[in-house]
């Protein structure tokens, strides 16, 4: 059977009687191209949590976070936002989520501007010229704010992306591999916006394999997902 090992029990702060959790998992159980990736996982994250799923590639990250995420659904099992099902409560929990995949979503016919501003404008942020230039010099883009993305690297490309998080009013950041192509000092920089985040209430649910020393035991909570290629019905 696929195992998943649950660092820190129930993955709360706080006991779930003294706050409600912003975003919960019950019996999740995850099926793909017949093979078990995860089940039975039970989740729950409270303000203030960062949660890094952990596992070797193929073991299931991507597809936990698009579940809580609301992106993909279980085999079995629930997902709650505040103690309701996502799929009643789609757009307060859509309100309250920024979701990042493993891919950056940048257009490359678009400026760094132009993509930040259009994915601001899918979350119902206004940003003007002004205010994106601010944006982007806040993840060192400063002089590149008009050059087409695709003159751009995969890094610059991350960091556009990435961009959309100092804008987000959303307490739910689930993001994969956020990380990946970022230098030391980006690094530093996401993990300093990171606390800020969590200091304000929010929670945060990504994949890395960076190695989040900063924050402390009690706070960085860990899923690990040990895919051992169980296919269905063996």
């Amino acid at each position: 059977m696929s195992a998943t090992n649950l660092d820190n029990a129930n993955l709360g702060v706080n006991n779930a009687n003294e706050k409600q959790s912003l975003l919960s998992a019950s019996s999740v159980t995850c099926i793909r191209e017949e093979r078990l990736l995860f089940d039975q996982l039970n989740i729950e994250i409270n303000a203030g949590d960062i949660v890094q799923v952990e596992g070797p590639n193929g073991s299931g990250k991507t597809s936990l976070l698009r579940i809580l995420a609301g992106l993909s659904l279980p085999y079995e099992g629930k997902v709650q936002y505040r103690n309701q099902s996502i799929s009643t409560c789609q757009e307060a929990f859509h309100q309250d989520l920024l979701y990042l995949g493993h891919l950056p979503g940048v257009k490359g016919e678009m400026s760094a501007q132009e993509n930040l501003q259009f994915n601001l404008a899918l979350h119902g942020i206004k940003s003007n010229i002004v205010e994106t230039e601010s944006t982007l010099a806040q993840v060192n883009l400063t002089g590149f704010e008009e050059s087409l993305a695709s003159h751009l690297s995969a890094g610059q490309h991350r960091k556009i992306s990435l961009a959309r998080l100092y804008k987000s009013n959303a307490r739910i950041w689930i993001l994969d591999e956020p990380f990946t192509a970022i230098d030391k000092q980006g690094v530093q920089a996401l993990e300093q916006l990171f606390k800020a985040h969590l200091t304000q209430g929010g929670c945060i649910i990504l994949t890395t394999h960076q190695d989040l020393l900063t924050f402390p035991s009690q706070q960085l909570k860990k899923i690990t997902l040990d895919y051992t290629f169980d296919s269905i019905g063996e």
